[in-house]
């Protein structure tokens, strides 16, 4: 069969659809027009050669073709034609689909198209519509027609995301699409947008440079959260990891700082949607080896570091009692003086990005000491305070864990009972603060003593216990005191001055020694 009678049969069916007195009224051209579509389609999906010639063949099938959409767009709301459309709109997709896939003349040509097709999205992403499975269908496929129309043609890709990426709120479909109750079309969705955004920083700059882009990365990381628990190979699990996927060329291309700054919360310390993104950056670290990367990401994190960690001291101060310049005054009784409902969720925020800056020390200290400038070392020396006495004002406020039961931190006769915490968000941020100190002295003389001077050789000596919240907190407490001993005289002179506090009498009770200081 020659690739024009093809043309002729196209364009013979549609205009018999189209031409006819209410186009639906007689279901005999319908149902020829959907036979014609569905077999054209099939035979496009397997033959390069029948896409090349169809789109520059006489008849020509565009016009036909631009009509269809047009005659698709301008019935959308017409609620007696609802059936019939969830037929034409389908068949003509595909068709579409499978014409355009890596044949720029025809890409082009459909393109002129594209209004009429996102107004089909807009109309079956409306909160009414997905509440019907049977949409589900139409908007998966019209998706995969929009998706390979532009894939693979710069030119159309550049038009295609400047256009959606400054669309009026009310318009855009993309944030829609992605809130899809339909897994499958949230990935068809999602390898839309990383097909426009792969290696092409011009465009990926727009989910920080445009409020649109914004709203994307917002929505995609709600969703993130909902699919992260998805079984393995399902719909959901896939759609994960092609956003997951996004986001690794947005760190890869270095708009970590730009997109943790363009979700953060007017009078907020930090938001649930930074949060999100903090933990894709952990994993992406951990399995990423670009020095690059690190260099770009090492003044945010210490930035964000010494932020968080100094509202969780002042927070926890505020709930123990205690002056903000003498952490020795906090109390240990009673209920905490003041409840402060954003503190987990900081304190969660602080694992992460402590985890992040661990990873990258621990990566190459190369890129620690070359990439870093001076200036940033320098302030991590002189801010060691920040995480020794948070990791004091910790032991203070939280419980140990010992085997499922708290184990108060003061353990003498008459010790006072500590106050109820919620320990949800609280896990690892005492194991992971000392991770970081170990790694931070481990051969660095001017740490070792910042350490030492700031009061932190005790804080650390009375973390090496067990602590089922803080999994190997005590093994790390004993590396981090190595390293702050090995090669230093100084601090090894302060350990060996420390002497036990109290000793157990006969009937195991721990008491207080006479004429001993605790520290």
């Amino acid at each position: 069969m020659k690739p024009s009678s093809r043309n002729t049969r196209f364009c013979n069916a549609g205009a018999a659809f189209l031409d006819a007195n209410g186009a639906f009224a007689k279901q005999g051209h319908l149902t020829s027009l959907l036979g014609e579509l569905d077999e054209i389609a099939n035979e496009l999906a397997t033959d390069e050669d029948l896409r090349q010639s169809m789109g520059v063949e006489q008849p020509s099938i565009w016009s036909i073709s631009d009509r269809l959409w047009t005659f698709i767009a301008s019935n959308l709301s017409t609620d007696e034609y609802e059936a019939n459309m969830l037929c034409l709109i389908p068949s003509t997709a595909r068709f579409t689909r499978n014409l355009v896939a890596g044949v720029p003349h025809n890409q082009q040509k459909a393109y002129q198209a594209e209004p009429q097709i996102r107004s089909s999205i807009h109309r079956y992403t409306s909160w009414a519509a997905i509440q019907e499975v049977k949409t589900f269908p139409v908007t998966r496929i019209l998706v995969q027609a929009l998706s390979n129309i532009v894939t693979g043609n710069e030119e159309l890709i550049t038009t295609f995301w400047n256009c959606y990426t400054n669309l009026p709120e009310e318009q855009g479909i993309l944030t829609r699409l992605i809130a899809s109750p339909d897994p499958r079309t949230v990935l068809y969705t999602l390898v839309l947008i990383v097909n426009c955004i792969h290696e092409n920083k011009q465009r990926s700059v727009k989910f920080t440079d445009t409020s649109v882009g914004a709203r994307i990365c917002i929505s995609l990381l709600d969703r993130m959260v909902t699919l992260y628990d998805a079984e393995e190979m399902s719909d959901d699990a896939k759609a994960f990891d092609y956003g997951y996927h996004l986001f690794a060329h947005l760190f890869d291309q270095g708009f970590a700082p730009d997109l943790y700054d363009r979700l953060s919360v007017s009078g907020e310390i930090i938001a649930p949607h930074q949060t999100t993104l903090l933990k894709l950056l952990d994993s992406h670290l951990q399995s990423s080896h670009s020095p690059s990367i690190h260099a770009q990401l090492c003044p945010m994190l210490s930035t964000r570091f010494f932020g968080l960690s100094t509202y969780a001291r002042q927070s926890i101060k505020r709930a123990l009692g205690s002056s903000l310049s003498d952490v020795s005054e906090s109390r240990t009784e009673g209920p905490p003086q003041e409840l402060d409902l954003l503190l987990p969720k900081v304190c969660e925020a602080l694992v992460l990005v402590t985890q992040c800056i661990v990873t990258i020390t621990l990566s190459s200290e190369a890129v620690r000491m070359d990439r870093m400038s001076e200036d940033d070392l320098q302030g991590a020396f002189n801010n060691a305070r920040s995480p020794i006495e948070l990791l004091q004002l910790l032991d203070r406020f939280l419980p140990r864990i010992n085997f499922g039961k708290a184990m108060p931190t003061t353990s003498v006769e008459n010790a006072p009972s500590l106050p109820a915490v919620d320990t949800i968000g609280f896990s690892y941020l005492k194991r992971d603060l000392v991770r970081l100190l170990g790694i931070l002295c481990h051969g660095n003389i001017a740490i070792q003593n910042c350490i030492r001077i700031r009061g932190g050789i005790p804080v650390i000596m009375n973390l090496c216990v067990v602590d089922d919240r803080n999994p190997y907190l005590r093994e790390h407490a004993i590396l981090t005191l190595h390293n702050l001993l090995e090669g230093n005289a100084e601090n090894q002179a302060v350990v060996n001055s420390i002497q036990p506090s109290a000793e157990w009498d006969e009937n195991g009770v721990l008491r207080e020694k006479a004429g001993v200081t605790r520290k």
